[in-house]
């Protein structure tokens, strides 16, 4: 994504203005803030589909990340076959038959054992993808080149610029987002399904078939983990290690929003962004990877005064 700041230094002309104060130079800091949106809609749309798996079976799919890798390079080949829009829904739908399938055949036979056995098959399945994509595709890197409906110059509002692939995400995270909310409060599968992530007993009793209630949330957060790997991997080179950053920083999103809130998992991601992209350019490059570090840093400051993330419900316990 074009978020470092050594790209913006090179951009406006001039390594020293990275350690000036914001309010030295207002564009570099309206630029960082929305490329930071920009990145951060990529993380917002992966720690969705993280929050989506945790609050139907109450367990991190660590595996989330390689599956929308393995679905991104499931699309780079169909897109070398026809064009752009077909090749990208018949990901989503691979990745949805995907997620099912896994629910189906391998979570579903641990999910009455301890939760830590699933957390140890998601990171198999983390392993698995991994590997499986190396296997076909191989360690060297693809890129979508010819194949993205993003290439050209950026678009620019006097100072300020914005990379085709940037405006991709943030577009692609919206439609996301607009299509959760209405699937979610407006419809009946969406309102079983919330039933079933709140108490699986009484959804039971009140004939919700929590089976299929669950095979369809995993179907629909692998759907969705694979728009944000195919839109994320239009500005990264392509290999199985390419979507393991943006996993973590969306892992941290997800904890900084609160893992049972979709609106929590937006609002992280995009704070989670902005901050990265201030970190990576106002502090001074000796210090390493700075941007990851504060990144993390706010979300430890967050968690000591909110335990459950800013959005996430505080359990409450009758004595």
């Amino acid at each position: 994504m074009e978020t470092t700041a050594s790209a913006i230094a090179v951009y406006l002309g001039s390594p020293a203005l990275l350690t000036a104060p914001p309010w030295e130079n207002p564009s570099l800091f309206a630029q960082q803030v929305i490329s930071g949106i920009a990145s951060g809609s990529g993380f917002a749309i992966l720690a969705l589909a993280l929050v989506m798996i945790y609050r139907s079976t109450a367990v991190l799919n660590f595996a989330q990340g390689e599956m929308a890798m393995f679905t991104a390079f499931v699309s780079w080949t169909f897109m070398t076959r026809m064009d752009f829009w077909p090749a990208f829904f018949l990901a989503i739908v691979v990745a949805g038959a995907m997620g099912a399938a896994l629910e189906l055949l391998v979570l579903r036979p641990v999910e009455e054992a301890p939760v830590l056995n699933s957390v140890i098959v998601t990171l198999g399945l983390f392993t698995l993808f991994n590997g499986l994509a190396l296997w076909i595709w191989g360690p060297l890197p693809k890129g979508f080149g010819p194949f993205s409906i993003f290439d050209g110059s950026a678009l620019c509002a006097g100072d300020i610029c914005i990379g085709r692939p940037n405006v991709g995400i943030l577009a692609g995270a919206a439609i996301v987002m607009v299509f959760l909310y209405l699937l979610f409060q407006r419809t009946r599968l969406g309102l079983a399904m919330r039933a079933t992530a709140q108490n699986r007993v009484a959804s039971q009793l009140v004939g919700i078939p929590v089976g299929r209630m669950l095979t369809m949330g995993w179907a629909l957060s692998a759907a969705v983990g694979a728009v944000g790997g195919v839109l994320i991997a239009q500005s990264l080179s392509l290999t199985t290690v390419s979507l393991f950053p943006v996993l973590v920083f969306a892992f941290a999103a997800a904890v900084l929003g609160g893992l049972d809130s979709p609106a929590g998992a937006v609002a992280g991601g995009l704070t989670i962004g902005v901050v990265k992209n201030m970190a990576g350019t106002y502090v001074p490059s000796g210090v390493g990877s700075v941007d990851l570090t504060v990144a993390f840093l706010v979300i430890v400051l967050v968690l000591m005064v909110r335990p459950t993330g800013v959005f996430g419900r505080r359990a409450v316990r009758r004595v």
